[in-house]
């Protein structure tokens, strides 16, 4: 009989909180600078400039169709080959910020072109000049439009951050991994980071459905 032992976890937690709140960093700054990569993806799509359009096509399809651990390996391992060497904690940054963007670029693509044609002309013809039509009459309701789903990807994206301590970024999991490699309590310790990812999610998707409220649920009759 397996005899359950959760004192080496307790004794290491603030290793483990630690991690989280390095996992919670990185998520939050990759999140931040994806949604800037998935905004100009977004607008290179969706402009008349062809080869703006070819080359945000092949940035999103390659990223799409590729795995993300392959990627996290060729930014690591590749890139030095070619005399671009990062450490493990700005290589997992820059994975994340490539792969969520190609992502976001597709879901913000989706939304721009959701907005009916009509609703440009009316700009145009109250005198708006392009930059106006994007900000006001394209991208509010864009945004309120796809921000589920823009949401979700970005929860994916934290736990999907998970994979970067295969590289030996700093995160929760490499946290774990660690503390296994001293304890070799490891039902124990992947049980407790199993919960530590969960509260995450739901910390993520408590805050983003504050947000949501906050900004993008109108009164009634509005």
């Amino acid at each position: 009989m397996y005899q359950f032992n959760f004192q080496p976890v307790f004794q290491n937690m603030d290793l483990l909180l630690y991690g989280a709140w390095l996992t919670v960093r990185l998520s939050v700054v990759a999140m931040l600078l994806g949604l800037i990569v998935s905004l100009l993806g977004a607008v290179a799509k969706t402009s008349g400039i062809r080869p703006l359009r070819w080359i945000a096509d092949i940035y999103v399809e390659v990223i799409r169709n590729t795995p993300f651990l392959v990627q996290i390996f060729f930014i690591f391992f590749g890139l030095p080959a070619v005399g671009i060497s990062m450490s493990p904690n700005t290589a997992a940054l820059v994975a994340l910020v490539v792969n969520v963007g190609a992502y976001g670029t597709e879901i913000i693509r989706a939304g721009i072109e959701s907005i009916p044609r009509g609703q440009i002309e009316a700009g145009r013809a109250l005198g708006l000049n392009p930059v106006q039509i994007f900000r006001h009459v394209v991208f509010k309701p864009a945004l309120r439009n796809i921000y589920p789903s823009l949401t979700s990807q970005f929860i994916y994206l934290m736990l999907t951050s998970s994979v970067v301590s295969v590289i030996s970024a700093n995160d929760l999991a490499s946290a774990g991994a660690d503390l296994n490699a001293r304890t070799f309590a490891s039902f124990e310790i992947y049980l407790v980071l199993t919960v530590l990812y969960f509260l995450l999610a739901l910390g993520f998707s408590t805050v983003f459905a504050a947000i949501r409220r906050a900004f993008f649920t109108y009164p009634a009759g509005r």
